[in-house]
């Protein structure tokens, strides 16, 4: 995470199942796509993997706790998951661009960051926001983040319709993962799976992106 003064909001919330976006739900462990593209969990009232709130290229800011418990899914959205922790990190003293070179890492521009981590047999679940002043700022570090992930080896994850993504394969820890990058609007979001129990299944990532997309969309909607 990027430096700077930063206020550090445990969301406990998350952890006892009240939050933020309410009927899309992933299915119970695993969440996969069935042979006609659809997948279970989208939430009542919307259509599997297009927005249902809100816009791509949104302009609104991610600098609220109450913001990040409304886009970061929750107990209720990870049904057959275990959630483990969760949490926003405002910083107080965001770095300007001019003092973030080209040799930094993609997120010292940042103004936030929230996660939200989820367990089930022996496979983990990571959930990442990362928040940004503006489409400019966050358009930036998602070029950058894609220029440094580039020496992984890809993962064929599909888009979710009309978000910039990409994903690959990563040994980070001694353990290896399954990366997946999104870019829209001020934010770049990522999905995230490892653990010894993890298959690295894409289609389990493309169906928790499907799920969290709209989360975001609708918490950047909110007032």
């Amino acid at each position: 995470m990027g430096s700077g003064a930063a206020v550090v909001v445990a969301l406990a919330a998350f952890a006892t199942g009240c939050g933020g976006g309410g009927s899309d739900t992933v299915a119970a462990k695993p969440p996969a796509a069935d042979s006609s593209g659809a997948e279970a969990g989208t939430g009542a009232g919307s259509t599997p993997g297009k927005p249902t709130d809100g816009k791509v290229d949104f302009d609104t800011v991610f600098k609220t706790e109450e913001r990040f418990k409304q886009a970061l899914p929750d107990p209720a959205s990870m049904a057959g998951w275990t959630p483990k922790n969760a949490g926003a990190d405002i910083k107080e003293s965001p770095k300007p661009a001019a003092e973030c070179g080209a040799d930094t890492h993609w997120d010292c521009t940042s103004v936030a960051r929230g996660d939200a981590n989820f367990e089930a047999f022996g496979e983990e679940a990571l959930f990442d926001l990362v928040a940004y002043a503006d489409k400019k700022a966050a358009q930036d570090a998602c070029r950058k983040e894609k220029t440094w992930s580039a020496k992984y080896a890809k993962a064929e994850v599909a888009p979710v319709p009309g978000i910039e993504s990409h994903a690959y394969y990563r040994n980070a820890g001694g353990l290896d993962g399954l990366n997946l990058t999104m870019c829209l609007g001020t934010v770049i979001a990522q999905v995230r799976l490892e653990g010894e129990g993890s298959s690295l299944d894409p289609a389990t990532a493309h169906s928790m992106a499907r799920m969290f997309v709209p989360r975001i969309q609708k918490a950047a909607a909110a007032s």
